[in-house]
Parts: structure tokens; sequence; C-alpha cells
């Protein structure tokens, strides 16, 4: 069978025919064939590359076996030359230092160690010191640098990673008593340049070709920078690196980088890529998912071994698109890949504070397209799904989204590439190495036509939803293509069914779903070709759907252990049932917070985690679960609260060893504490000597030294030592401290003082710090006077001196430093002899500021003690908070009082006065040099003790001070109201300094929920004259007020209290509620009026004027509660005193209004008003006189303030112009109109708030006539002729009613009434209805038309007894119009119809008008 050549991914994503088989998966499987060739010559490759190397280290191995061979016959030369010397010496009592062996020049490449060494002999044994360039070299002040070596008289200095600034000359002299010897060599440290690179001595004495990979022993790598625990999100972008010393930094020479994620090698990817190279290895991330959460391990692999570094790496879920909706799924794996079939897993995602997962979708994606299609219709509940239906040769990724009751997740990161073959094909193809030769079964089978049935049929996996079934191809199985069929019957049913009716299935296996729950099945399977079906294989064992990995129980006992200072150790008993398990999520919580976060976010394997992220000093409590493909465990049980705080060790080492004093006998040293105390509070010191030159280290001391400094006896003059000094805590004794210097024992005799020692820097803030120090031991041979301190960069050379003058303190805030710089200082102490010795260097200290300083702050507390307070999160068990006052540590307990509780400490002032004022500071140990200062000065001091003050002796806040309201009986309230009262409060009223009791006259009460305390007396009277005071007290709070009631004021509340007693006795009968008051209609009628209350039937109401009862048609309803007494037409008759009175047998009660004066004038006032509002436009009418202008008005009466004006000029009455008027009209009479009088006249009445004006205007085109001619009105004639012949075309034209409109109609109710006229008007008018002057709307009951715009009707359905009353129709337009009443009577049925006595309707119609003569 011949093969053919196509891509291994068809571009053209298709489903083949039957031919495919044949053609396209052969040459698929060529290619797996020829990639195998390719892998065989790369392995080939790789064979040879690893002999080379073989031979490389076996050659360097011997190299080095013989560099030892020879320094150890070196090392046996020297210690026999030794043993003679020492015979020699012994032989002599005394000699000279004498060099045997001198220094030897070197020249070193950069980053390389090298050790200078020399052989000396002498007795006493020579004391060795060395020199650079003819300064001394102390190991002490850089041990990274230099290490000092004295053995058997050979002397060795070795300098660590030299660099070009070691190139120098270096000396080393060796002094006895009996004088000294020296020697010097030359140390070169050369930079080599890019195409300058060094061979190690002895490697290589030829040039061989170098493999990039190839690692060599001799390689030293050391991690400078590196990555720490990170948290990074989901999508983000990120980037781990590590920076590294290499030497030597060789370019063809380099180590390996490897990097592991939970010990997994991680390869260049399109998540992930690579980086090594100038000293850094990188690795970054395109794009953050849950995924790349884990232990990531840094590996240097070299062949003489492996530098790692590791740090873990946190990935939180990205923001959710829907609010609540969980996390994504993770670690999606396909498995199981076949033709048309793929099983993909995943885990599930955490979900701590969101409602729990309840299945997922599965979505997949051919390679090269976008188009992603869901798999599953319902989410499927388990972290395991089969996707079927997939095309053969199609390559395919996958991921999936969960599903909770919020929403659906983001995707997953989508799963690597799988392609959709089926993998026994490749068993039915062989390749030989370096010739193609394809064999394939089908050409060994012969000619078989109808293919045997398949074999091995069983199930591969079963869950409650599905079964996945699997089975081998037939054997033998011809050369056509094959389909399989697969058929289930229930257990005991008896027949088959075909699953697969309508998709043939291509691949060796199937997930058969819709099985019914509880019940068991079998199956079998039937191969096809297009020859023919095969008979069916061997039916299966019963099989029953079911869970076969079930939910994981909870993990046991949870414990969390102190790690650092932001991390915590967890560790958990494993579940009983642990099977298949992914893993485990951790959660923790701030204890009370009940808010659960979660530490990881892709589940671990092991039962031990570090929880990282944590807040230094607060509580937390922890739990777990387990999670399998099933779902989750419930949580476990919380662990013990824990606080976060690094581990117990031992403390870390003492250093800058210093000789204060030396008598000749004894040496005073002292030292500076461990910067960490590991947790515990150091118990002491333990200091070792010796002397220079000696092997063996001496204890000093067998008990713990407290102190920071000691006095070491019973040293022999002038004889050299060093000195090295160990801390112990509960846990143990920390490493040494690198041994001191030498110091010589020589009496001190310098008149200038010794250094300072203990030099301490706190407070380092962003351009400041404060530096503190001890005073000198040795103080010279007078007292000292003060302390310069100086200071540098650390890159500088020349010091500079902070302080101009000496300070008599012991401590020194340094300023105007710069942010980010490094800097050291020193000490000198000053006499009057001099400047002493400097101090010991301080360490470099970096001025910036810690994040989250903190300073103290100053505050009182409950009971009114003033206090300073500080918070320190990173304090542990060990840390002591120092308290000072001008950074002197307090001890003085009469003053002051320290409480120290976890992180928080407290001074309190017992007795603050002016003392106290100054500079107060605190330090914690065992922190990172937290400090802080506060400075106490006379206004803080006196803000304080006022506070103090208010707290000790406490005022109750007021809202209201005493004061006092009259009640309805004549009772007097005194009242009070605080801000607040507790129920413990207590009160007490005084009167006239004399506390009154709770009884019927003096009632009190107190409302605390209010804060109102009250007193009620019953009866007020001349004797309660004088002051009144509340006295309050709630706990210490204390408060009173006090109101004198004394003279006018007494009198005032005497009074009233009187007259609200007399109003209550008066409203126990018949009373009036509100007295007599007067009130104008709109029809000007003057109503007087009244409100009573607390009347019966038997209670008389009666009306009087002038002491003269007023007969009244009808008597008010007093149950109404209001009463009324008309005055039609108000004049000066109507002037006199009203009065209105009550009585029955309870009493009786009286109402008096005097209308007259200034009433009577207000009344007048109203009524102008309203007849203003209510005034008609001026009018015309001729008389034998003249011309009378008249305003009609609702009421008029000659007392009304009215003005005439003519021309803006007011008018007075006279003989031309005469003003009067009648009860509803105002007029002026013009006397005989001559030209003069044409013109604006206005009428205007004045209202009690404002005027009304009207206006007519009487000009024309015409002169006046005058107005008598032979005894007739000729002049009227002529001048209103055209006037009436106007009014008389208007009068045609106006609207109006022609006819058909009765006066009365009567009808039964339930009847319908039409009520129609005629209507006239040019134009035609406009018609609106009325009831009882009432405009009203049409609806089912009032039916309004107006048909050709002349007959006007309406129709009243159903009429009823409401329907009764005056109907009227106005007709109008431009020209004016009118209005027709209709009185409509309803009766009911079985009454008698009423008679009906019609009147006469009259009309008066007025049309304004501009008239010209």
């Amino acid at each position: 069978m011949s093969s053919v050549a196509v891509p291994f991914y068809q571009r053209r994503h298709k489903h083949f025919d039957q031919s495919y088989r044949n053609i396209q998966t052969r040459y698929v499987l060529e290619e797996y064939a020829a990639r195998k060739t390719h892998e065989q010559k790369s392995d080939a490759s790789e064979e040879k590359r690893i002999r080379f190397a073989s031979e490389l280290s076996a050659l360097e191995k011997e190299i080095h076996t013989a560099r030892h061979h020879a320094r150890e016959h070196l090392d046996r030369l020297v210690e026999e030359n030794m043993a003679l010397e020492r015979h020699a010496l012994e032989e002599s009592i005394s000699r000279a230092p004498e060099i045997l062996v001198r220094l030897r020049s070197h020249t070193v490449w950069e980053k390389m160690s090298v050790s200078l060494c020399f052989t000396v002999q002498g007795f006493p044994t020579p004391v060795v010191q060395w020199y650079k360039n003819e300064e001394l070299i102390t190991p002490a002040s850089d041990p990274v640098k230099y290490r000092i070596e004295s053995k058997y008289g050979v002397h060795v200095l070795h300098i660590n990673r030299a660099d070009f600034d070691d190139s120098a000359t270096y000396s080393a002299v060796a002094t006895n008593v009996h004088g000294q010897a020296s020697t010097n060599c030359a140390v070169i440290v050369r930079r080599f340049r890019d195409n300058e690179q060094p061979h190690p001595a002895g490697i290589m004495p030829f040039h061989l070709p170098l493999s990039y990979d190839v690692c060599f022993t001799h390689i030293d790598v050391q991690f400078l920078e590196k990555f720490g625990v990170t948290f990074g999100t989901e999508g983000e972008t990120l980037t781990l690196k590590c920076s590294m010393l290499i030497t030597p930094d060789l370019k063809r020479l380099r180590p390996r980088a490897e990097w592991y994620r939970d010990d997994v090698l991680i390869k260049d990817s399109k998540w992930t890529k690579l980086y090594f190279g100038e000293g850094q290895a990188a690795l970054s991330f395109t794009h953050l998912n849950k995924d790349d959460e884990g232990l990531y391990t840094l590996r240097m692999v070299t062949k003489g071994g492996v530098s790692e570094y590791s740090a873990y790496l946190f990935v939180r879920d990205a923001d959710a698109l829907i609010a609540g909706a969980p996390g994504a799924p993770m670690d999606v794996k396909c498995h199981d890949a076949n033709r048309d079939y793929v099983i993909v897993t995943w885990k599930p995602p955490n979900t701590t504070s969101e409602s729990p997962v309840i299945g997922y979708f599965v979505d997949k994606c051919e390679v090269g397209l976008e188009n992603w299609v869901q798999c599953n219709d319902t989410p499927v509940k388990i972290c395991k799904y089969p996707v079927t239906g997939l095309y053969e040769g199609r390559s395919y990724i996958f991921r999936v989204r969960a599903v909770n009751s919020a929403g659906i997740s983001r995707p997953s990161r989508v799963s690597e590439p799988v392609a959709a073959l089926d993998p026994v094909d490749l068993e039915r193809t062989q390749s030989r190495l370096w010739r193609k030769i394809v064999i394939s079964k089908d050409d060994l089978e012969g000619d078989i036509q109808i293919p045997g049935p398949p074999t091995n049929v069983h199930a591969s996996e079963i869950s409650k939803t599905y079964v996945v079934l699997s089975w081998d191809p037939p054997v033998p199985r011809g050369r056509e293509p094959l389909t399989y069929f697969i058929e289930k019957s229930m257990v005991g049913s008896g027949s088959w069914q075909r699953v697969n009716a309508q998709v043939a299935v291509k691949s060796p296996r199937y997930a058969v779903f819709d099985l019914a729950e509880g019940k068991s099945y079998v199956f079998r399977v039937l191969s096809a070709n297009k020859h023919g079906i095969s008979d069916p294989s061997e039916i299966t064992e019963p099989i029953q759907p079911q869970d076969t990995v079930v939910v994981p129980s909870a993990p046991g006992r949870v414990v969390a252990t102190r790690n650092t200072k932001t991390s915590v150790v967890v560790q958990w008993d494993k579940p009983k049932h642990e099977e298949d398990l992914y893993g485990y999520y951790i959660d923790y919580s701030v204890v009370g917070s009940n808010h659960w976060e979660p530490s990881n976010h892709k589940p671990i394997k092991y039962n031990r985690f570090v929880v990282h992220g944590l807040e230094t000093g607060e509580q937390y409590v922890f739990r777990v679960k387990a999670v399998n493909a099933v779902g989750f465990s419930e949580n476990s049980q919380e662990s013990e609260a824990i606080t976060v705080q690094a581990a117990l060790t031992c403390p870390s080492y003492p250093h800058g060893i210093t000789l204060l004093n030396c008598d000749g006998h004894s040496m005073t040293l002292g030292w500076k504490a461990p910067k960490y105390s590991g947790g515990s509070p150091i118990l002491g010191y333990y200091m070792d000597k010796r002397e220079a030159n000696h092997q063996n280290w001496h204890e000093v001391n067998s008990s713990l030294i407290t102190q920071t400094i000691y006095t070491v006896e019973d040293l022999t003059e002038d004889a050299f030592y060093e000195f090295k000094v160990a801390a112990a805590n509960l846990v143990g004794i920390g490493q040494p401290s690198d041994p001191s210097e030498h110091f010589k024992c020589k009496a001190w005799t310098m008149p200038e003082p010794g250094p300072a020692y203990g030099l301490t820097i706190c407070e380092v803030r962003n351009s400041s710090l404060v530096l503190l120090w001890k005073a000198p031991v040795y103080e010279g041979k007078s007292p000292i006077t003060g302390y310069l301190v100086d200071y540098k960069e650390v890159d500088a050379e020349d010091w500079i001196t902070a302080n101009e003058k000496p300070t008599s303190k012991r401590y020194y805030k340094v300023t105007d430093l710069h942010e980010g710089h490094t800097y050291v200082f020193k000490v000198r102490a000053v006499n009057d002899a001099g400047v002493g010795k400097s101090s010991e260097i301080s360490e470099p200290v970096l001025v910036e500021a810690r994040p989250g300083t903190k300073e103290i702050f100053s505050g009182v507390d409950d009971e009114g003690n003033i206090y300073l307070a500080f918070e320190c999160k990173e304090a542990t068990d060990a840390s002591h908070f120092a308290w000072g006052k001008s950074y002197e540590e307090i001890d003085d307990s009469d003053k002051f009082k320290i409480e120290t509780e976890g992180n928080h400490s407290k001074l309190y002032f017992k007795n603050p006065d002016k003392s106290d004022l100054g500079t107060y500071s605190i330090s914690v140990s065992d922190t990172d040099g937290v400090s802080s200062s506060f400075v106490m000065d006379e206004e803080e001091l006196e803000r304080l003790m006022a506070l103090s003050n208010e707290i000790k002796n406490p005022t109750i806040p007021l809202k209201s001070e005493l004061a006092y309201e009259i009640l309805e009986k004549g009772q007097v309230r005194f009242w009070i109201q605080a801000e607040s009262l507790s129920p413990n409060s207590t009160y007490r009223f005084v009167i006239n300094d004399k506390e009154v009791e709770n009884s019927d006259r003096h009632k009190m009460n107190c409302d605390r929920s209010n804060g109102i305390i009250e007193m009620v007396m019953d009866r007020f009277t001349i004797d309660n004259e004088g002051t009144y005071t509340v006295q309050i007290q709630d706990g210490k709070a204390k408060n009173q007020s006090s109101l004198v009631l004394i003279g006018d004021a007494f009198k005032a509340v005497l009074a009233e209290s009187e007259l609200q007693r007399k109003e209550f006795l008066r409203k126990q009968g018949p009373h009036f509620s509100e007295f007599l008051y007067w009130e104008v209609t709109e029809e000007c009628e003057v109503l007087l009026a009244c409100k009573v209350a607390n009347t019966k039937k038997e209670t008389v109401f009666k009306w009087y004027k002038d002491g003269s009862g007023i007969d009244v048609d009808e008597m008010p309803d007093l149950q109404k509660g209001e009463c009324h007494l008309s005055i039609p037409r108000l004049s000066r008759n109507d002037e006199g005193v009203y009065k209105a009175t009550l009585s029955d047998d309870r009493g009786h009660d009286v109402s008096t209004l005097e209308l007259s004066g200034k009433v009577y004038d207000d009344i007048i006032l109203a009524l102008s008003r309203i007849s203003g509002k209510s005034a008609s436009p001026l009018k015309i009418l001729c008389t034998e006189e003249g011309i009378r202008l008249q305003c009609f008005l609702k009421y008029y009466n000659e007392e009304m303030k009215v003005n005439w004006s003519h021309r803006d000029s007011k008018i007075s009455s006279g003989e031309k112009m005469k003003i009067g008027g009648g009860e509803d009209v105002a007029w002026l009479q013009i006397r005989e109109p001559t030209e003069k009088d044409k013109g604006n006249y206005t009428f205007e009445i004045f209202g009690d708030k404002e005027s009304y004006k009207r206006t007519l205007d009487l000009s024309g085109q015409g002169i006046f006539l005058r107005p008598y001619v032979h005894g007739e009105f000729s002049w009227i004639k002529q001048n209103l002729l055209e006037i009436i012949r106007g009014m008389a075309v208007k009068k045609e034209n106006r609207g109006k009613v022609i006819g058909g409109l009765p006066d009365v109609v009567t009808i039964m109710d339930g009847k319908t009434l039409n009520l129609t006229c005629t209507v006239f008007g040019n134009p035609d008018p406009e018609v609106v209805w009325f009831k009882n002057d009432k405009a009203f709307e049409c609806n089912e009951h009032y039916v309004f038309s107006l048909e050709q715009g002349k007959y006007a009707s309406l129709t009243i359905k159903g009429v009823s007894s409401e329907d009764s009353g005056k109907y009227s129709i106005h007709v109008k337009n431009k020209y004016g119009g009118e209005t027709v009443d209709v009185t409509v009577s309803v009766y009911r049925h079985g009454e008698k119809m009423p008679e009906i006595k019609p009147g006469s309707c009259a009309m008066v119609l007025y049309t304004s008008a501009t008239i010209s003569f």
C-alpha cells in the first residue's frame, strides 16, 4: 500500500470521505515515523556531546587531584620546617622575627579570590599586621572582603572576589619584643575585554571547541538580588528576576539556568519566556493565570553542583464579569484522544466568598479558528467530560467555565492542542533508521472483506451520568476504513438498542449517555466497513452507572505555627478518604472579622503550606478543605488563633567590639547587641578571648553577662588580645561575633577621653535621623565637656562635623541629609585636653523613612490620665519598648508608669507639671530600628491637662438650661434637658436653698432616654417667689442650673398662671373657643362670628347690641360649634358694642366686640377691597344736566375711601363736577361738558391692602357744543348719533338666545330632560351651560350639543332630585352676549306635581364704548 504525502494538519478543515483513511492517515503515521528518525539522529549527536563533556570532566578531576597532592606535600614540608624551627627556638631563648617564605606577587582576573601567604619565625611569637598601601587592614571593618588566618607560623590574607580597587601593594609586618620583620608584594587585578578571556590555570594546555552547554566545576554562583514571594492577578504580566555574581564570568563558560514550577521544568512557551544573561536570570509571564501559581525555583547548574533559590508565586482571580460569579477553572488537560473523541479534565476554582459551583461548561475550538463551540447543553457536575463529535485529523483546543447561582465565570486558560487521531494506527506502522521504509499491517493481513468483531469490550470509566466503553479493533480488520456500532441492553429486558444509530463511531472508544439511574446494563460492539457488518462482540459484564469517586471527607486538625513576620506555617491531618484528591485549599480570616480570604488559588498536594501576605501583629485563624473531581469537602475545623510573628530562633551575632579602657591588667570592652534577638529576649552574653596568634579560644565568663559592657581581668601587660561575643536567649546561644581586632593590654594615660560607644541610630526619616551614644569609660585627665558628631556618605572620603560646637547631650539629631543616600557616623568626646578617640564607625544607614512609619501620639484616657502611646505591629514577644526622656531611659516610678500590652505601649504621667516638658522617645528592640520621638511643649501640656481636668471633673452637657412653662390648668412646669443621662443618674430640685421632695404639690419626673428632668407645681402662689435650682449627677459627671423668679419676673409668671387657671375653669362649662370676630363675605355682608365648645342641648345662646337683645330669625345650631350674626349693608347706624352669651347649668361665658372706631374702619376697608374687585368698567349716562360717569359696585358707602381724577388730577366735588353714589354705584356728574372736559377719567377705590382703578377716555374728533339750544338736547342728538348707530350694530350682531327655552321645567325623576334653544350671533357665538351659576363638564349624565352653529341643547339622562336647580345658557361673541336661565324642578313618582309660578326675566345690557363728540 502506497503512502501519499500531505500536510499533517489539513489546511482545509473538512470531513473526509472513506478514502481519507487509506491516504491521509497513512501520511500522518509517516510523519510520526520521520520525526522519530530525526529524534534518533539528535540522540546520536547528544551522545557525542555527553562523551566529550565526560572526558573533559575527567581531565579536570585529574588536575584538581594533582593540585591537592601538591598542597598536601607543601603542608608537610612547612610542618617539618616548623618542627625544626620550634626545636631551634627551644634551644635559643629568644629571637627576633625572621621571614622564611616571603610574599609573592599575584596577577588575577576581576571577581576572582586571591590568597597572600608568608612564613615567619621568632620568639616570643611575632604579632603580624597586614597593610594595604601602608594602611592597616582590619577584617572587622569589612569581614566579607578580608579574612586573616594564622597557623603554625604561616600567615594568610584572603581577599574575596577581588575587584579593580584591590590592586595595591600589600605588606605584612611581624613584631615581637626583639624587633620586627616585613615583606611585601603586589596584587594586580585585571579587567578582561570581550575578546580577552582568561583560562583557568592548568585546565587546558591547548584550544578545544567548547559547547555552550558545558558547565565547569570552578564556576562560583552567588545570588544577589532575589525575587521574593510574589502576588499577581489573572491577566497581568509579571517577571521574576534574580541577579547573581558568576565567578569567573566567561561568555562561553556559563552555568545553565533552569526554572521549575513545583519541581516541573519550565520551557519557553506562549505563556512563559526565559532569559539568562548579563548576570541576570528572568522568567516572564505574558498573561498570568491561576495555572501559573506555585513554588518557583531557579537552579544554576554547574558540573560540580547546583545553586538554587525558590519563592512562591500567588495568582489571584481576576474580577468576575458578573458580581458573585466564581473564579475560572484551571489546569485543563486532554486525555485519551482518538479520532472523534477526547476526555477533558480540569481543577475546580476555590469559592471562599462566592456561592458553590453547580457545574461546568466545556468549550472547544479548532486550531486556527476563533469560533468557540459549547460542548454540553447542561452544566456537568464533575471535573471530567468526554467530548465527542470531533473531526478526524483536525486539531482542537479546549477551555472550561464554572457556573454558580450568580452566573458564569471567566473561561480558563486553553488546553494544549490535541489532534483527533487514532493512536492504534501508530502500532500499525514501522519505520527504520536511515532509510524510510513504511510497512503497514494491512499489507500483511491478506485480502479480508468483512472485518471481525471487536474484542476486549469493557467500561474504562463509569460515572453517574455516562459510561465510557473501550475495545480493541478486530484482528484481522481488513484494508477498508472501519466504523463501529454500539448496542446496549438493560439487564433482564432481553432486547438490544443501538446507541449510535445516526452517527458512526470511528474510535475504539465511546461515551454512552442517557442511562437510567440505578439500572444495570450490558453492552456489545459491532465493527463495519463498506463490505458489511461483523458479528457482535462478546457481551460485557453488567454495568451500573454510578459515581466511582465521592466527595472527599474534611481534613483533620489544623495547626498554625509562626514562621516570619508576614507568614504562618499551616499543617493539617489528611482526610480519611484521600483517593483521587486534586489537593487542598487553605483559607484565612482575621480573628473576629468572620471574613474569609483564600490563601492559595490552585490546589496544593501536600498537607503543609506557608501562608504569605499576612499583616504583622494581627491574629488569624485558618481552615482547610480537600478537593477532587467531584467537588469540595466540608471545611475543616478552624485552627487556634495565632499572632503573626517571626518564629523563635537563636539570636544573631553581636558586633562592633570596642576597647573602652585599659589599665595594663584588665580591659573594658563594649559591643552592640544583636540586630535580631530571635523572637525571645536576650538573656545575656558569653565572651571568649585569645592572645594574638594563638589558635585556642578561652572562656572569659562562666555566667551570663547581662550588659553590653564588660571588664576582662587578669590579662598580661603589653600582650595582644582578640575577643568574640555570643548572645544567648531561650532557644540557645547564637553565632559568635567576628573576632575583634588585636587590642594591646597597655594602660591608657593620654589626657584626652577614650571613645564613646554604643552608637545607636533611630528615628530615620527622609532627611534626618537621631544618633545616640554612651559616654566614654575613660574620661582622660579632665571631665568630658561635650561631643562632636561626624558623618559622611559611604563612598565619600571626607568626614563632615554635624555640630560646630560640642554638644553636652549624648544624643544629636542630624538633619539636612539626602533622601535615599547611605551614611556612616562616628562620635568624638571632648575635654579640656582636646578631642579624644573616635568611636567605632556605625553601620551604614539608608536615609529613608520606612513605609508605614508611625509616631508617638498623646492622649487622655477615661480616667483622665495623660499618656503618650506608640503602636508597633512589627513587635514580637521578645521586643522591648524602651521609653526615654531626653533619650535617657525612664526609670522614675514616682513620675511615670509604663504599660505595654502586645504591640501597644503607653507612658503615663502620674503628676504632670512643667517639669515634664521635654523630648520623649521610644525604641522597639528586635525590630528593624522602629523608633519615634515626641516633643511635649507647654502648649500641648496645657491642652492635655485641660482635657484631663474635664474628664476627672466631668460636666454633664445640657441641651437646655432650667426653664419654665405654664400648663393648661395654671400649673407651672420647671424642666431641664441634658445631652444624655444614664440609667444610674440622679437629680434633685432646690427652692430657696431647700430641697423639695416628690409630692402631690411638687410632682417630679425624669425621662432618661431623652435627658429631660421636670417638676410640676400644681398651684403657683405668691409664696413661691425665689430661686429654683436643679442638680444632676451621672457617675462622676455633675451639673446644675438655676432660675431666678423674683420681682417683675415672678409677677409675670404668677399672672400667667392665674390666667391659665381661670381659663381652664371657664372651659369646664360652655365657653367660646374663639371669641367674637368679624369677616366680610363676597356679597359684602358683614358677619359677626364666634366659635363655641362644650355645649349641650340646654345651652342658651343670645346676641346683644349695646345691652339690648337682638332678635334673629333663626337660632344658631350650637352643635356645629359656630355662630354668626349678619349685617347686610353696613352703615354708621350699625356701630355699637355687640355681645354673645352662653349659659347653662354648668356656667356661662361672654364674648364682646366693639364695632366702632378702628374696627369699623377696618371693616370699611375690607368692604372696599371686595367692592373694588367687583367694580364694573366706567359707564356713560346722559342726563339733562350733562354727562354722568358711573361705576357699579357690589356695595358702596360714602365712607369708603374713593378718588375721581381727570387727566391724573384729583377731582373735588363741586358745581361743575359733583361726586356721589348709591348703594351699588359711584358716579361723577359733569355739568355742561366743554372741550376742556375731554380726556381720561379714573375712578379709584382704596381697599385694606391695595387700590382698584377703572378708567374711561372721553376724547374724540368733534368739539363740545353748548348743551342748550332752545331748551333741546341738540348736542346730544348730534354727538351721540354715531354712537347709537354703532351700538345698534353691535346689539344686532351680538350673541343671543332667539327662543325655545321655557322659564320653568317640571319633570318626574328617572326621565330624560332635553333643553333646546336657538342661538344667534355674527360671528357664531360660543355656548356655555351653568348649573346654579357654576360651569359643569360634559359626561354620561350631562350631554351638550351645538348643531349648525345655532341649535344648542342640554340633555340630562335619568334625572333625579339632585338635578333640581337653576340652569343657565350663556351665549357670547366679540360684540357681547346674554344669559338665559331655566329653573328645573324634579319630583318623585307618586308625588303631586308642584305648582309653578313663573317669574319675569329682566335683562340689562351694558356695552363699553369710546365716545366722540
